[in-house]
C-alpha cells in the first residue's frame, strides 16, 4: 500500500484540514494517510481544546486512515524539534511522501530556499547568534536572519508562519530520509493567525476564540465538519469544559508559588533569569491572561512563555528533555487511532520498522512514555475527580478504531 503523511494537531479538525487531507491524498496517490498528531498539550504552549482521543475520531471521519501521537516532548517545541520528531516518525511508518499545508504553495521554492541556507549556514548562524544577543525573540531573530542572508527572489516568505514551519519539515526529510518526497499545499482563504471567522474555511485561532466567547455559534459550525461539532459537544457535555489555559491558572500560581528559584531553573526553558521575573509576576496576578500580558516582553515572547509554563505545570526537567530531544529517533510509534485501511497498512507495515509500534502506554517502558504521562495527568487534572479518573483510565485503553 502506498502511504502519504501529514503532521498536524487538529485544534480542532476544520474543513481547512479537511481539504488538506482530501487534496494530500488526491496529489500524492495514497491509499493511506497517516497523521502524526499532537496530544494534550500543542506547539504554542496551550492545552488542547478536547482530548486527543477526540480529536482523532474526528480526524479519521474526516478522512484520515491512521492517527499517531507526537510525543509531548517534541509537540510542545519550536519548529526545528517539532518538524524532526513529527518527520522522523513518519519515515518510520514508511511514508512515501508528507504534505504540509502553506502560504506559498509551491513545493520548488522550498527546496530552492533550503538549498540556498544550507550553502550559507554559517552567515544565517552568525547573523541569528547576533540578534538573538540583542535580546530580539528567537522567532524575529531567525527571520531577520534570514533576510539578511538574502533568499532568491523566487524563494519563499519566512515571515509567514507555515511557510517557516515547512521549511523545517523539508529540511529534515533532505537531511534525514530523502526517499520521502516534501509536497505542499496553498492555505486558503484564512490565515494561520486570523482571529474572525470569514466563511466556511476559517483558522483554527478564530475557531477558538469564537467558541471561548460565544459558544458553538453558527458561525463556527459552517467552519468544522459535522463530526467535529459532535465531537466537541460531546467532549463538552462530558466533561464539563473546552479546555483554555484559564482553567489551570490556579495550578500553575501553585507551582511557581512553591518552587524555589532554584527548583524553576532545572525546569526546560527557564534560562536567562526568567525564574525570578516568574516569582516576581505571579505574586500579583488573578488571571492567566494578567499574569501573560505582565510576564510577556520582547525577549520572552507570548508562545515561548506558554510553552516554558506547560513544562512547570508537568515539571519537565532541562537535563531530561534535552537528553530525549537529542536521541537519534523517537523511541516508539503510538497508535491513537485508525480505520480498516489504517489497521491493513500496520500489518504490512509493522515488521520493517526499527522502532516499537504501541498501542498502549503499559506495552514500553521509555522515558519519553513516563513524561507523556505525567502531560496527560496535568491536562486532564482540571476535571471534576469523577470524571478525571475515568479519562485517565482511558489513557490505557486500546486506540480508536472505526470501520
Amino acid at each position: 500500500m502506498r502511504a502519504s503523511g501529514v503532521i498536524v494537531e487538529y485544534n480542532p479538525f476544520h474543513n481547512g484540514h479537511l481539504f488538506h487531507l482530501t487534496e494530500a491524498r488526491r496529489q500524492s496517490g495514497s491509499d493511506c494517510m497517516i497523521a502524526v498528531m499532537s496530544g494534550s498539550f500543542l506547539q504554542r504552549g496551550e492545552p488542547a481544546i478536547m482530548d486527543k482521543w477526540h480529536r482523532a475520531e474526528a480526524a479519521i471521519q474526516g478522512g484520515a486512515d491512521l492517527v499517531l501521537e507526537l510525543p509531548y516532548v517534541y509537540a510542545v517545541e519550536h519548529s526545528d524539534y517539532f518538524s524532526q520528531g513529527a518527520v522522523r516518525i513518519l519515515s518510520e511508518m514508511g511514508v512515501q511522501s508528507i504534505c504540509f499545508g502553506s502560504e506559498h504553495g509551491e513545493i520548488d521554492a522550498f527546496i530552492t530556499a533550503h538549498d540556498f541556507l544550507q550553502e550559507h549556514q554559517s552567515m544565517y548562524e552568525t547573523h541569528l547568534r547576533s540578534y538573538l544577543n540583542e535580546g530580539v525573540a528567537f522567532p524575529e531573530a531567525s527571520r531577520l536572519a534570514y533576510e539578511k542572508v538574502n533568499l532568491p527572489e523566487d524563494s519563499i516568505d519566512l515571515s509567514q508562519p507555515n511557510n517557516i514551519l515547512g521549511l523545517s519539515y523539508v529540511k529534515q526529510m533532505l537531511t534525514y530520509d530523502r526517499g520521502v518526497q516534501p509536497m505542499t499545499i496553498q492555505r486558503t482563504n484564512s490565515h494561520y493567525h486570523d482571529e474572525t471567522i470569514n466563511g466556511s474555511i476559517a483558522s483554527a485561532t478564530s475557531i477558538r476564540k469564537e467558541m471561548k466567547e460565544s459558544g458553538m455559534t453558527q458561525g463556527v459550525k459552517d467552519a468544522l465538519p459535522e463530526e467535529t461539532i459532535n465531537q466537541l459537544m460531546l467532549y463538552k457535555e462530558k466533561n464539563g469544559l473546552w479546555h483554555e489555559w484559564e482553567a489551570y491558572f490556579d495550578l500553575l500560581h501553585y507551582k511557581i508559588s512553591t518552587m524555589t528559584c532554584e527548583d524553576l531553573r532545572a525546569i526546560h526553558g527557564v534560562d536567562e533569569g526568567l525564574e525570578h521575573r516568574l516569582k516576581r509576576t505571579i505574586k500579583k496576578a488573578r488571571t492567566f491572561s494578567e499574569f501573560m500580558n505582565a510576564l510577556k516582553t520582547k525577549r520572552y515572547t507570548w508562545t515561548r512563555l506558554q510553552r516554558t509554563l506547560v513544562h512547570i505545570l508537568i515539571g519537565t526537567k532541562k537535563v531530561l528533555a534535552q537528553t530525549l530531544l537529542h536521541e537519534k529517533q523517537p523511541p516508539y510509534a503510538r497508535v491513537l487511532g485508525m480505520n480498516e485501511t489504517g489497521r491493513r497498512y500496520l500489518r504490512e507495515r509493522k515488521k520493517a520498522m526499527s522502532i516499537p509500534l504501541i498501542t498502549q502506554p503499559q506495552q514500553l517502558d521509555h522515558p519519553m512514555l513516563e513524561l507523556e504521562e505525567r502531560a496527560t495527568a496535568s491536562y486532564y487534572s482540571v476535571l471534576e475527580p469523577d470524571i478525571r479518573i475515568e479519562r485517565l483510565e482511558r489513557e490505557f485503553k486500546a486506540p480508536v478504531i472505526l470501520p
